[in-house]
């Protein structure tokens, strides 16, 4: 057994769905499947059952399940002590500017307590950069929302957020229980400047060419709503003040909070750090 096999079957123990592990490992299925098979011939026990609504883990998956995140757990520190060893590291973090988020905060504690020793260069970006500054290189790692251009980045899901429009409370919309993009098309919606990623814009946009105030912060977003009467999208946990309220919207797809790196091949520090976030943001739901 060696750690690489380990997280192909804790990723796949965990998603229950071979098909989920293989996107999160950033593989396709097929070596996937192989190397579950290879490692129950390896250890003669079935780990596994497999049905068409997804797996099942059986005895034996599950006492190795435990075990195989104490091994990978261990392995990590391991690298951690040795990193430390020959010195502090530097680790650059983009977030987006976008309001406190209780998974966030659960991941810089975590990566705290597992990287003492480590300096956190954190950048906050504003709505005009989804990649935060990974792809000018100013960070090494970034925790974002999709969808932007994923050319020569790497990233994986974290959550998904309902998302609906946020509107002034003295909009006859805002009575509302549900709204759907087609009631919303003879409004100004905020934008992003020239230049903005065009699959960032779209999704922000409905999927539609908008006109509206320009923007690129979350607060100039609000502004234009309370001023302009203007709107927008935002993902349904964001809080708001009082004199704005947020209708959820039934036809839009979720906005999906993701880590994203450059390249295939992360350093550890990125590596830790992604794992961390996915366990961070899985614990709170």
């Amino acid at each position: 057994m060696d750690l690489r096999t380990l997280r192909y079957f804790v990723a796949v123990a965990e998603e229950r769905h071979f098909g989920r592990a293989a996107a999160r490992l950033h593989m396709s299925q097929p070596p996937l499947s192989r190397a579950i098979k290879q490692l129950e011939t390896d250890l003669g026990a079935t780990l596994l059952t497999r049905s068409p609504a997804g797996i099942t883990l059986t005895s034996a998956g599950d006492a190795l399940l435990e075990q195989a995140r104490l091994m990978l757990d261990m392995a990590e520190r391991t690298r951690a002590r040795v990193a430390a060893a020959d010195g502090p590291g530097v680790l650059g973090v983009g977030l987006l500017g976008e309001g406190d988020d209780v998974a966030a905060t659960r991941l810089a504690d975590a990566f705290r307590r597992r990287h003492p020793a480590v300096e956190v260069r954190v950048r906050e970006a504003d709505l005009t950069d989804p990649t935060c500054g990974l792809r000018a290189g100013l960070v090494d790692v970034a925790v974002t929302r999709a969808p932007f251009d994923l050319a020569g980045l790497s990233v994986h899901e974290l959550r998904a957020d309902p998302v609906g429009v946020v509107l002034r409370t003295d909009d006859p919309l805002a009575r509302r229980t549900g709204l759907t993009l087609a009631e919303l098309k003879d409004r100004r919606w905020f934008q992003f400047p020239a230049g903005t990623d065009p699959l960032w814009q779209s999704y922000w946009n409905g999927g539609e060419p908008r006109e509206g105030p320009v923007v690129r912060a979350v607060h100039e977003c609000r502004q234009a709503v309370l001023w302009n009467g203007t709107i927008g999208l935002t993902p349904l946990g964001n809080r708001h003040p009082a004199e704005l309220a947020v209708v959820p919207l039934t036809d839009m797809q979720p906005s999906r909070v993701v880590v994203a790196w450059n390249g295939n091949d992360p350093t550890p520090l990125v590596r830790s750090f992604v794992r961390l976030a996915v366990a961070a943001y899985r614990e709170v739901g």
